[in-house]
């Protein structure tokens, strides 16, 4: 569809607004890089089909948009050459290359605590997203039956070689997150992402993150 597995971005004098397509899931993000300040989040899903359009699944800014499908009349997308412009009702992104082997969108489906891995339900209504493509990485913690917003963070991520390293550019919970870089071992298990290394606070962390399908 042009999109699915990229990443996108416009810079207007220090706020940044990101988007993050997996294949039919999105996430767009704005953020102050001139004073690390967290603005606002939404996504959900999207489609193609008829014209372009987004359902909402989480919406920092507006809870009661959850649910609400929005459509826009005006979207083109040109890419050339891994690079290219997407114009969405006349605002203008660019687009980031996308080198990785991880793109797409991954719910947390595993958690170790105290030594002993839970396992979570993908299909509940709470979740933890994690979208990345195009070397941008957003995690987004959400409730769709409570419409409720619980955390997000982002930035820009390496993957080579087994080394996971995330890069935080934003943080919804904490602004002093902001510059630092997280390093991860990581695996793919029958079809599963697992990572493990150390939290922001330091403390250890190992994950599972299943590709989302429905």
């Amino acid at each position: 569809n042009g999109i699915e597995n990229s990443s996108w971005y416009r810079d207007i004098n220090g706020v940044i607004e990101v988007k993050i397509y997996s294949d039919k899931f999105f996430v767009v993000s704005k953020y102050d890089s001139n004073n690390k300040t967290f603005i606002s989040t939404k996504g959900g899903r999207y489609s193609w089909d008829n014209g372009y359009y987004e359902i909402l699944e989480f919406n920092s800014f507006d809870s009661t948009s959850v649910g609400d499908t929005v459509y826009y009349s005006n979207v083109k997308v040109n890419i050339n050459n891994d690079s290219g412009k997407m114009i969405i009702d006349g605002i203008k992104f660019n687009k980031y290359p996308n080198k990785d082997n991880l793109s797409g969108a991954w719910l947390m489906s595993g958690i170790e605590r105290r030594g002993e891995m839970r396992m979570r339900d993908v299909s509940r209504p709470r979740k933890t997203l994690k979208m990345l493509a195009g070397g941008r990485f957003q995690w987004i913690a959400y409730d769709t039956s409570k419409k409720g917003f619980y955390g997000t963070g982002g930035g820009t991520f390496t993957a080579v070689d087994g080394k996971y390293i995330e890069n935080i550019e934003f943080f919804s919970r904490d602004s002093n997150t902001v510059g630092k870089s997280l390093e991860f071992d990581y695996e793919i298990k029958e079809g599963d992402w697992h990572h493990k290394g150390f939290s922001s606070k330091g403390d250890p962390k190992y994950e599972i993150w299943t590709k989302r399908k429905q």
